[in-house]
């Protein structure tokens, strides 16, 4: 028999879920506990706590942080470039200036239409269209777009994407660098960055006279990033760099240019090198070396000036230096005649001169530095002057030393000492060979001799921020008498000896030639490769301008090739110097 059971009613199933939950602890009702309620209200307070102590945390301790990054969500820091100081010639010519542009960027989440703003930024700008979308689409709201945009660039782009009503693109001022005169000059001023910072040349070697002070601009932006248009801003001022004046004259150095660059071509030379100096004071008019800068394709070795950067041996015009020690120890005069035999033993080696001569003859000093003879020279030194006292007046002459000249990358050379000389060191240094210098240390010792016996630093700079830089003498190297007598000598030079294609009519010079062989990777020296150079200063007995033109890496010998240079450099260089001729 089927056994039925009522029904439960929903009132009844109702009062089971309260007993049910009436029973756990800390609930309601018959089934409930005192304890259940204390662990309830245990955990409620314990939350609460843990809660108060977050606030306090937040409030007290980290506000500051919290603070700023609010503010940082609510302002944007942009750089407000210093003005870099401008570079003037001697005359008042502007070789490097700074000038007011903009720095575009963009705030991606307030560009609607970034196809539309590319499109208007290729047309402007230039580059490609995807490289912008790129960068208007990017996470963010701040990107840089283009930095050191012209001016009226910056001006025409605003004015398009306005008629457009395209929006998202903003501006920063900024400064870039011109150089008026192109790439004239260019080695020796360098270049900056984009930065602002000098990377090669007085832009580098003065950089930090050059250099201002950034300031700063806090900008008040919305929630997305954008401006606020009259919004509260904090500008911290920027502080301007130095204006430097130079030595240079740029109408000279553009002569200097155009003549070596085209005497390489034509003496089929590795490289040539000009500089033009007032030696009574060693302020540089004029310098270059080959090859030129060109900015648009920039080979990095066209940015060193070889005379400072390289060595080389010097050749026969080192016998300026070897005649004149002797000259000024007193061991012989101008006049002092000596038997000089056709081969000379200079350590194992012999030497002899072009001339081709098989026969000793009877030289004054004077007669051996005009028609240059090696064997001469070598005999001066091992048999009159000696190795010692040889060694000492060669350092006095600073060979071997930084001249301290103001480029970047000057280097000393390879010169022996007194304890290093071999059996043909000193024989063979008396004519220029067995070292190796840059020829600015060679530009320095003529200078010398030109300024009665005292040499100047070769410089650059004239002035600074309007207050003249004084440069020092050196200590002096011979007496003003040695240095008279061996300018005479040097005049000889010029007018029947090695450097007569390097005078120029109507005015005196007193210089000399070398052609030094140059040491070859498989030892010994290489045929044919010559450094030929001419230095020499005008007029002899009151100088105004001293000229160094070097050929690196010719066949040619210096009679036949820089002597020809010199003369080109040295006409241009009395004209717009103004040097008046003599006769």
């Amino acid at each position: 028999m089927r056994r039925s059971y009522p029904e439960a009613s929903y009132d009844e199933a109702s009062r089971a879920r309260y007993h049910v939950r009436a029973s756990r602890p800390g609930g309601s009702g018959s089934g409930g506990s005192e304890k259940g309620l204390s662990v309830t209200r245990r955990l409620f307070m314990g939350l609460f706590g843990i809660v108060a102590a977050r606030l306090a945390w937040l409030q007290v301790v980290d506000a500051g942080n919290l603070s700023s990054k609010a503010e940082l969500q609510r302002t944007n820091v942009a750089t407000l470039h210093a003005k870099r100081g401008t570079i003037y010639d001697r005359n008042g010519n502007i070789l490097a200036m700074s000038e007011e542009c903009k720095t575009i960027y963009a705030n991606p989440e307030a560009v609607s239409d970034p196809s539309g703003v590319a499109d208007v930024l290729v047309e402007l700008l230039g580059g490609e269209k995807d490289t912008y979308m790129d960068l208007l689409t990017m996470d963010g709201t701040f990107v840089y777009i283009e930095r050191q945009v012209d001016q009226g660039v910056a001006d025409e782009l605003k004015s398009r994407l306005a008629e457009a009503e395209l929006s998202g693109i903003y501006y920063l001022p900024d400064m870039k660098r011109v150089y008026p005169y192109g790439k004239v000059g260019a080695q020796v001023i360098g270049y900056v960055g984009t930065d602002g910072t000098g990377l090669s040349g007085l832009e580098y070697y003065y950089n930090d006279i050059l250099t201002g002070t950034d300031g700063e601009m806090l900008m008040e932006t919305g929630l997305d990033g954008t401006p606020i248009a009259g919004g509260a801003s904090q500008v911290t001022e920027a502080k301007d760099g130095m204006d430097l004046v130079l030595s240079l004259d740029i109408d000279l150095q553009e002569s200097c240019e155009n003549i070596i660059s085209q005497a390489v071509q034509t003496y089929n030379s590795d490289s040539g090198s000009v500089m033009v100096t007032d030696p009574l004071t060693g302020e540089i008019i004029a310098a270059c070396s080959t090859p030129l800068p060109d900015f648009s394709d920039l080979d990095s070795t066209s940015l060193n000036l070889r005379l400072v950067s390289d060595s080389y041996e010097p050749g026969s015009v080192f016998k300026v230096l070897t005649t004149s020690i002797g000259l000024d120890l007193g061991l012989y005069t101008k006049d002092t005649v000596y038997n000089v035999p056709a081969f000379y033993k200079v350590g194992n080696d012999y030497v002899s001169d072009d001339d081709g001569r098989d026969y000793a003859l009877d030289m004054s000093v004077e007669y051996m530095l005009v028609h240059s003879s090696n064997p001469a020279m070598s005999k001066l030194v091992l048999e009159v002057i000696g190795p010692e006292r040889f060694s000492e007046g060669v350092d006095r002459y600073g060979i071997g030393h930084l001249t301290g000249i103001d480029f970047p990358g000057e280097v000393e050379g390879i010169v022996k000492t007194l304890e290093e000389y071999d059996g043909s060191t000193a024989g063979s240094m008396a004519f220029g060979q067995g070292l190796a210098i840059p020829m600015v240390q060679i530009v320095r010792a003529f200078g010398a001799v030109a300024n009665d016996g005292v040499p100047m630093t070769p410089h650059f700079l004239v002035s600074k921020g309007g207050e003249d830089v004084e440069w020092p003498a050196g200590e002096r190297i011979i007496s003003a008498e040695t240095a008279n007598e061996e300018t005479v000598m040097m005049r000889g030079v010029m007018r029947e000896g090695t450097g007569k294609n390097g005078q120029v009519e109507g005015y005196d010079f007193a210089g000399k030639t070398g052609t030094g062989e140059q040491a070859s990777e498989e030892g010994g020296y290489a045929a044919f490769h010559y450094v030929a150079s001419l230095c020499g200063f005008a007029n002899a007995d009151n100088p105004e301008l001293l000229v160094y033109a070097g050929l690196n890496g010719t066949a040619y010998l210096a009679l036949a090739s820089s002597a020809h240079v010199f003369h080109d450099v040295a006409a241009q260089a009395t004209t717009i110097m103004g040097v008046k001729p003599v006769s």
